[in-house]
């Protein structure tokens, strides 16, 4: 059955198995026409259906995602709601960079903090490693945060299995936040194993792969040159194809459940021993409503064991990720 609260790390945190990516709550730089009221209303839609984890990122509209997030979560109980941001990208330059440095890290923290209306954090990941910070130090000035009480667990996300070890010498990391999914399983090679042998909480995002996972494509399917999905591996040969074959063999698991191929696909992370929290995104409260039902889907073994077979060819090819990381 789905583990109904994961904790993270060593922390006393503890999150619904399914949480809420909210990058397109207010990532105006990551997607066109989005509405802000709508954003607000599908975090609502999440906490009002046993939803606890929200997880956002100073970089989702240069704060605005935080400030919407902090919006919504106006009315509702602050300590039963598990709070994740991140931060690392750094434009006071007037461009983009990637900066660890730990006074930086700290002016984030508090930036944050005012962005989202809370005076506490419940995870605080570094959104991405630079090339010069040396990786123990910066997760040292979050700890300091924790120990003031801003933090209560400290996260990772986008770090090599290397940079992990490095960044942890001191034992504080508890969470790592990267990419998996059925269709991008090399972190499951190795990292994913070692975060659970050490205690740290494996999150990962993009899910159901740009809605690849969701059974919504056919072959037939074809997108503009702007499109992001123009651009990404999983839908061009051969994975596409692959990919919708895997799909088809869920359909009938689906059927017998009553339920829709992303819930299952979401119950199926749930129910995966590396995986703490998994946390898909959605663009309307009817998408949050719909994927919350997945946590009272109980897959037996032969259900897990099928939908993971269906996947074997994404395990032996080496996925890569679907979107470039910053410099």
């Amino acid at each position: 059955m789905i583990p109904a609260t994961a904790t993270i790390g060593k922390t006393d945190v503890t999150a619904t198995a399914l949480g809420l990516g909210t990058n397109a709550v207010g990532g105006y730089n990551l997607f066109p026409d989005l509405d802000d009221q709508a954003g607000i209303d599908l975090v609502q839609a999440a906490l009002n259906n046993g939803i606890n984890l929200l997880d956002t990122a100073y970089v989702y509209g240069l704060g605005h995602s935080e400030e919407l997030v902090g919006q919504a979560m106006k009315g509702f109980d602050r300590s039963k709601i598990v709070l994740a941001t991140k931060g690392a990208h750094d434009f006071s330059t007037g461009t983009e960079v990637i900066n660890n440095d730990p006074a930086f890290l700290t002016k984030q923290v508090e930036a944050s903090l005012n962005r989202l209306g809370t005076d506490y954090l419940d995870i605080y990941y570094i959104h991405f490693p630079d090339k010069t910070t040396p990786k123990a130090e910066a997760v040292g000035a979050l700890q300091k945060l924790r120990e003031a009480g801003k933090i209560k667990a400290i996260g990772l996300s986008n770090f090599s299995l290397e940079q992990i070890k490095e960044a942890n010498a001191d034992g504080y990391v508890d969470v790592v936040e990267d990419e998996f999914s059925l269709l991008h399983q090399d972190n499951a090679k190795e990292m994913m194993p070692y975060l659970k042998a050490h205690h740290m909480s494996f999150v990962p995002y993009f899910p159901l792969a740009s809605g690849l996972l969701t059974g919504k494509y056919d072959k037939n399917v074809t997108f503009a040159d702007d499109d992001i999905r123009s651009q990404i591996a999983d839908f061009q040969e051969p994975r596409f194809s692959h990919a919708l074959a895997a799909v088809d063999q869920i359909r009938p698991i689906a059927k017998d459940h009553d339920a829709t191929i992303t819930q299952i696909i979401l119950a199926w992370y749930m129910q995966n021993p590396l995986i703490s929290v998994v946390i898909p995104g959605a663009k309307h409260a009817d998408q949050v409503v719909a994927n919350a039902k997945s946590m009272a889907i109980g897959l037996s073994h032969t259900d897990y064991q099928t939908i993971d077979d269906a996947f074997n060819w994404f395990k032996t090819t080496e996925s890569g990720k679907s979107l470039a990381d910053p410099e």
